[in-house]
């Protein structure tokens, strides 16, 4: 049964194929004949160069023309000036890098030289006779005492500590002992 219609099926579809390329034949046989009768037309013939514009647009156009021309020329107008301001900033820039350098190694100085006279004055203070130094340190804000007392050698420290007040060598040992408290621990 399915072979039979497998059959029908072809033949349907063969038929279906003659009718359709008969179709296209006759289709196809009137074109040649149309295309023989159709009036020769050439390149040539066509006009080689434009018509002139309008006076209106003419005009319109030069005038646009002339503002791009305008405008291109202030872009580069700008475009100069900021080339000149790029230069003048990089010069100040290097200004600015070699003032910085000098700034930094005037404070280096300042700073080694403030050092230097610290130690030495601290030195001066430990090689005192303890009670000279003790009256002296009293003397002094707590702060500041406690400043010369943690850097002085511990004897020397010590022997001016024990020569001074009980109430100043304890503000002075409570600002030593506390003066690292905040440091972070990690």
């Amino acid at each position: 049964m399915t072979s039979r219609r497998f059959r029908a099926r072809g033949a349907l579809v063969l038929l279906a194929l003659l009718l359709a390329s008969s179709a296209a034949m006759r289709l196809g046989s009137g074109i040649g004949a149309a295309m023989a009768r159709a009036p020769e037309t050439s390149v040539s013939d066509a006009p080689l160069t434009c018509p002139e514009p309008p006076l209106a647009l003419a005009e319109a156009l030069r005038e646009r023309e002339a503002e791009v021309r305008a405008q291109e020329q202030a872009m580069e107008d700008r475009r100069a000036a900021l080339d000149e301001a790029e230069v003048l900033v990089r010069e100040r820039l290097a200004e600015l890098a070699a003032a910085e350098a000098s700034l930094s190694e005037t404070i280096a100085r300042a700073d080694g030289a403030a050092e230097n006279d610290v130690a030495r004055l601290t030195s001066v203070y430990e090689s005192m006779k303890p009670k000279e130094a003790a009256a002296l340190f009293e003397a002094m804000a707590p702060e500041f005492a406690a400043g010369f007392m943690g850097r002085m050698q511990p004897e020397a420290a010590a022997a001016v500590m024990s020569g001074m007040s009980p109430e100043a060598a304890y503000s002075v040992s409570v600002l030593l002992a506390g003066r690292n408290a905040l440091a972070p621990t990690e």
